[in-house]
């Protein structure tokens, strides 16, 4: 496997895998406006650094991870000084091969090489599987940072101190 920067031709299929990942966890209903924006991988190129795990053979999209710094559009928990990640997605018939977790890696590398005091995120309450990979890569639950981004959606958030 391989992470790197989402390539310009991948895009679309990044979109669509973000997409059907979080559909697929029940995370996504028909009705639900964020499928725009996880659709959009396209301006998360744009913005951030949109990584992607690759199949070394097949070149196939395996998982992505959007990375950022605080202050910049796709920071939602970052202070100054830290970055974040957001939108980790990890296509079904790829999960339990260790993914997830080297997309999350990737981006405490790149914290550390911007030179971030923290790397940050947050995630639905319900994302437990995340969870255990944040959790087991040394990320703490921060209360003091969960948010809600319209009423009855609360967002819990975790740091890692760099």
């Amino acid at each position: 496997m391989l992470i790197r920067a989402a390539a310009p031709d991948e895009l679309a299929a990044v979109g669509e895998l973000t997409v059907s990942a979080y559909a697929a966890d029940g995370y996504l209903d028909a009705t639900d406006d964020y499928s725009d924006e996880l659709r959009d991988a396209t301006r998360r190129a744009e913005l951030a650094t949109l990584l992607v795990a690759v199949d070394d053979r097949s070149r196939q999209v395996l998982g992505t991870a959007t990375f950022c710094l605080a202050g910049t559009p796709y920071a939602e928990v970052s202070r100054p000084g830290e970055a974040e990640f957001r939108m980790l997605a990890v296509a079904e018939e790829a999960r339990g091969h260790g993914v997830g977790a080297a997309l999350v890696q990737s981006c405490i590398d790149l914290a550390r090489a911007a030179g971030s005091t923290a790397l940050t995120l947050c995630s639905l309450k319900e994302m437990t599987p995340a969870h255990r990979i944040y959790q087991r890569l040394g990320f703490v639950r921060a209360p003091d940072r969960d948010w809600q981004p319209h009423p009855g959606l609360t967002l819990v958030a975790f740091v890692l101190a760099l």
